[in-house]
């Protein structure tokens, strides 16, 4: 118990039993002396007083003494202390100073702290530069393998077993910024639909194969763009039995569009020259035949020769391409339920109810072309009337091949209203694909059929399919690199978790006022910060419309004018995109009760909560360095050695980067304490809870 309380308090209370001690000792003098004088009752007046005016002077001789014992080393100790441990933990390399005079009367104990200091700066400094030795080479070939992963044309994807993103490069920011753009920590399935990505997943990670891959198709959860992807799960370790994954992503749609183009050119190019040259041949032997063309009868020989040769090329070429239609480029295998998820992505997007069944087959097929054909036959076939609720149903065959059937409740369609719909393009993105030629790619035709009195479907083969099996098991083979990737384990609860596994938004608001119950935000600024460090391009910063005027007052101190926001979102959807930043993080703010409070009053205009745990700076602050320093932003930052330039300061953007500093020094401090999870700086914030309330 006494190990956890302040060595001040500890101090008072010896002090305090000196004194208590020291007027029983008085007492029991006195009745001593009473108890064996003859005259007791006449001295027991006179001792009374003695005794009361002894204990007086005890209390106030002792609480003098403990004052100056206070003021002048208990109170130096504990600053002393609060010095060496910044210098230790906050990377601070000037003297002790101020410090140095507080512990004047401490003796040797402040040189003695001083020169641990300057040894601990020194041997900082050394170590610094043998590091930065050792890495200069590392940071050349580290700085091309950033540019070179840049620009790789594909998303380039890393995440743990918990499908938290743990890498991710520019072209992924392209292809999922739809759904918002992608954050270290942040969670994949977040972007894309679960079901094809986690069946992946589980799939390869049974395998125990670092070698095995498995293609997939998968949509996005906002638009419902479909994408192809690879998936390769990460090597275990002695430290992970669920291993991470690298997810490859890319959008196909262009080079389908390409594809459909040339394949149409070249459909074009065999129909506008078969005719001519079968006519010119005919001309060429019309002409053999006039009795006035006889004298060029060689000629006209070598002629007809060649153009029978043209034809003859023509006719093959265009023979051997009607039989490769269904094979200008390779046909993958995809998992049945990727693609009807798929297909039903597509649907949603437009408003169509889709319901799937079917056993679990491996189809060799273009998943993107024969999802966008039955995304594409369902709109039609909405806009017609027939329905906007379908079955997409999955059949094994008896032979190698299956058949999905698109089934309705209305209406059927005849068959020569579809064949004349098999003529229109399936998307204005790829102009030259049209259904007709999906089916020819895949070797495969389509046809409606009526079901009942009241119902109909689309019937479409698909050649070649198989049930799903499981791979056999893998052969160990030696690996050239291995990838580490986050290898903490993840709690279920924040306050068991430790500091370094949470993820933090660190916030700052800038408003029209001091009064959060009648002012508005004007800017909202945050950063994030990820496995002990502040991810420098993962930042949200919006001014906002706070749709009143703002006063002078205030622009002095931020600089926002009224013109300034002018066009800038809403309160309501500013505070829906930073929740959405800081979705599953804790928020960090220096006097979060302040901030706080102007977004819980918009939280049902909003439509959402900001129920995440919070920490306070402020809170952070007094639990390293006591409630009698300053915790001003402009005292924790200079205590720290952190510079906010001018032009930054009272700036939203420029007080959150120093508040992410200032916190990001501070845990290890708290971590030198002893408080190495959440719960355990919750429980010692509380006990200064008469500087803040607490919002947790």
């Amino acid at each position: 118990m006494l190990e956890r309380l302040g060595l001040r308090i500890r101090v008072l209370l010896f002090f305090a039993l000196l004194a208590v001690g020291a007027v029983v000792a008085v007492g029991v003098a006195g009745w001593l002396v009473l108890s064996r004088s003859d005259i007791a009752s006449d001295l027991l007046a006179p001792m009374a007083q003695a005794g009361i005016l002894a204990g007086f002077l005890i209390l106030f001789l002792v609480t003098g003494i403990w004052y100056l014992f206070d003021m002048n080393v208990a109170r130096a100790i504990d600053g002393l202390a609060n010095a060496i441990r910044t210098r230790a933990h906050a990377d601070i390399h000037d003297d002790l100073g101020h410090d140095k005079e507080r512990a004047r009367y401490l003796g040797d104990l402040a040189p003695a702290a001083a020169e641990i200091s300057r040894s601990l700066a020194q041997t900082r400094s050394a170590l610094a530069e043998s590091v930065a030795r050792e890495t200069s080479r590392l940071s050349g070939e580290k700085a091309r393998l950033e540019k070179l992963l840049a620009d790789v044309p594909v998303a380039v994807l890393l995440c743990t077993a918990d499908y938290q993103l743990a890498f991710y490069n520019g072209q992924a920011v392209t292809i999922l910024e739809a759904g918002g753009a992608p954050g270290l920590d942040r969670n994949l399935l977040d972007y894309l639909r679960e079901g094809p990505v986690r069946h992946a997943y589980e799939r390869l990670a049974k395998l125990n194969d670092p070698e095995a891959a498995s293609d997939l198709i998968c949509a996005t959860t906002s638009s419902g763009r479909l994408l192809s992807g690879r998936m390769r799960v990460l090597r275990r370790t002695e430290h992970t039995q669920r291993p991470g994954f690298v997810l490859t992503l890319r959008d196909v749609t262009a080079d389908l569009a390409a594809h459909a183009a040339r394949e149409a050119l070249l459909a074009e190019v065999f129909d506008r020259v078969r005719r001519p040259a079968a006519n010119l041949q005919t001309v060429i032997g019309v002409i053999s035949e006039d009795s006035e063309m006889a004298q060029a009868a060689d000629l006209t020989a070598a002629m007809l020769s060649e153009v029978q040769g043209l034809t003859t090329a023509i006719t093959e070429l265009g023979q051997r391409y009607d039989a490769g239609r269904n094979d200008w480029r390779p046909l993958t295998q995809i998992r049945s339920p990727d693609l009807m998820d798929g297909v039903r992505a597509q649907f949603e997007t437009l408003g169509l109810e889709l319901h799937t069944d079917g056993p679990e087959l491996m189809l060799t097929c273009d998943g993107f072309e024969l999802a966008l054909l039955l995304r594409w036959l369902g709109h039609r076939l909405a806009q017609a009337g027939h329905a906007r609720s379908f079955r997409l149903v999955l059949s094994e065959e008896d032979g190698p091949g299956a058949v999905l059937d698109l089934v309705w409740q209305g209406p059927s369609l005849p068959v020569g209203v579809f064949d004349s719909w098999l003529a229109e393009r399936l998307d204005p993105d790829t102009p030259d694909l049209t259904a007709r030629a999906v089916l020819n790619a895949h070797a495969t035709e389509a046809w409606t059929e009526a079901r009942g009195d009241s119902g109909g479907a689309v019937r479409l083969p698909i050649p070649n399919a198989r049930r799903a099996t499981t791979r056999p098991a893998p052969i160990q083979r030696e690996v050239v690199y291995d990838f580490e990737l986050l290898s903490k384990a993840r709690n279920a609860g924040v306050l068991e978790s430790k500091l370094e596994d949470l993820t933090y938004v660190v916030f700052d608001t800038e408003t029209t006022g001091l009064t959060p119950s009648s002012d508005e935000i004007v800017q909202i600024a945050a950063v994030r910060v990820v496995n002990g460090r502040r991810v420098k391009r993962e930042v949200f910063d919006t001014l906002v419309d706070p749709a009143r005027a703002i006063p002078p007052s205030s622009t002095e101190v931020h600089g926002i004018t009224d013109d300034m926001v002018k066009g800038a979102p809403s309160m309501t959807e500013a505070g829906k995109r930073f929740h959405d930043f800081a979705r599953g993080a804790v928020l960090v703010a220096h006097n979060a009760p302040f901030d706080m409070e102007f977004l819980r009053r918009h939280e049902k205009s909003m439509g959402v909560r900001f129920d995440h745990p919070v920490l306070d700076t402020v809170l952070l602050s007094a639990v390293v360095y006591g409630q009698l320093e300053q915790h001003s932003l402009d005292a924790l930052t200079a205590r720290l050695g952190i510079t906010i330039p001018e032009e930054a300061r009272h700036t939203a953007i420029g007080d959150t980067v120093a508040t992410a500093d200032a916190f990001l020094k501070l845990m290890p401090m708290l971590k030198s304490r002893g408080l190495l999870t959440f719960g355990d700086v919750l429980g010692e914030v509380r006990r200064h809870g008469r500087l803040l309330k607490d919002l947790n």
